[in-house]
């Protein structure tokens, strides 16, 4: 069995509204309003045309705009990033409720939506790993192994840079990355 093809994968410790790539993933709740953590940083850095945006996005059911597993895409407004990729992970409950699947799905909704939008660098958060209390090892396992199949599969990514707000996550990035042999 040969590596996935990880190679414009990296791993940085920083913040992640400041990183100049195509497009930013935001970890989101199902409302798209902002919130806490990474979502509302990004929020508050985009400025009041991504709530805007996220408010034109139809609702599913009452309140949710985006179930967990799955993304939308707005403009990035003021941030460098050109568009801003909004997914919900799930919220951790043990793993008995889907969890790993659902995180995974995340994942691949988001790069489904970057060739249809000519989007060729990505950046993301650890989705789920905040207040939604997902292991940060497993949740980084799973990352890189939907990044290593997507890019297996053929989807075009000039950089994916998977962004670390602080070191314990930078360190759980980075050996999800040596243990899928990149």
């Amino acid at each position: 069995m040969t590596a996935p093809r990880l190679d414009v994968v990296k791993v940085e410790l920083g913040d992640i509204t400041r990183i100049g790539v195509d497009a930013i993933v935001n970890a989101a709740n199902e409302r798209l309003l902002g919130g806490g953590g990474v979502d509302g940083a990004i929020h508050r850095a985009a400025g009041p045309g991504l709530l805007a945006a996220c408010l034109n996005l139809p609702e599913i059911r009452p309140g949710v705009r985006c179930p967990t597993g799955e993304a939308r895409i707005t403009l990035g407004f003021d941030l460098p990033a050109r568009h801003v990729i909004h997914t919900v992970g799930p919220i951790w409950y043990g793993g008995e409720r889907g969890e790993r699947e659902l995180l995974a799905s995340a994942y691949r909704s988001v790069l489904a939506l970057t060739a249809p939008h000519g989007i060729r660098s990505v950046a993301f958060p650890a989705v789920s790993c905040g207040v939604f209390g997902f292991p940060l090892e497993a949740a980084c396992t799973i990352a890189v192994r939907e990044l290593g199949a997507a890019l297996d599969a053929g989807l075009a990514l000039d950089a994916v840079r998977l962004v670390a707000f602080d070191a314990r996550t930078h360190a759980a990035m980075t050996a999800a990355l040596v243990a899928f042999g990149r």
